[in-house]
């Protein structure tokens, strides 16, 4: 089992070309340019972090790839209308590697669900474990039972579990 892959975790997804797509704590952008792919120049990724330098980052290698439909976005998506995107504007959502560090988990959840279409997914991948440094502190690793909780509770049905990676859990939650 690999590490982690983010191409085939977004493809879980079942993105289309025209879709809109919210990237939770893009971070590098992995899975932003994954699913800009599959979207297309007809379609819209919204990348969202709290980190400017990242934003930055991923804004410069989406255009050095032709990447027209992503979009970056400063915003802290742990409190409410945190992501800045409009009610029910959203086909999808990634929530990758970023649930362990919020202080608002359920706020979080909710902001997912609100930006989501009827029927939306979310795609939510997290830290199995602590891994060699890697990722989060064991004691900060959030259980993917738990998680399904904070979803189910933010109104989210699961859908289905993936398998995400030697390291990570997922699964995907629709409205």
């Amino acid at each position: 089992m690999r590490f982690s892959d983010p191409e085939a975790n977004v493809e879980a997804l079942k993105l289309e070309p025209s879709m809109h797509v919210a990237d939770f704590g893009a971070g590098t952008g992995v899975y932003t340019f994954a699913a800009a792919r599959r979207v297309g120049n007809r379609g819209k990724v919204y990348a969202i972090d709290i980190q400017p330098d990242l934003l930055r980052r991923i804004k410069n290698e989406s255009l050095a790839r032709g990447f027209d439909a992503v979009e970056v976005i400063w915003g802290d998506v742990d409190e409410p209308r945190g992501s800045g995107l409009p009610d029910q504007s959203e086909h999808a959502v990634i929530i990758s590697n970023i649930l362990f560090l919020a202080d608002k988990k359920e706020e979080l959840a909710k902001e997912a669900f609100r930006i989501l279409k009827k029927g939306g997914r979310a795609l939510v991948v997290d830290w199995r474990d602590s891994y060699k440094n890697m990722g989060p502190a064991q004691e900060s690793v959030i259980r993917e039972e738990a998680a399904e909780k904070i979803f189910v509770t933010a109104g989210f049905t699961i859908d289905r579990h993936l398998t995400a990676g030697a390291h990570h859990w997922g699964f995907i939650a629709r409205k």
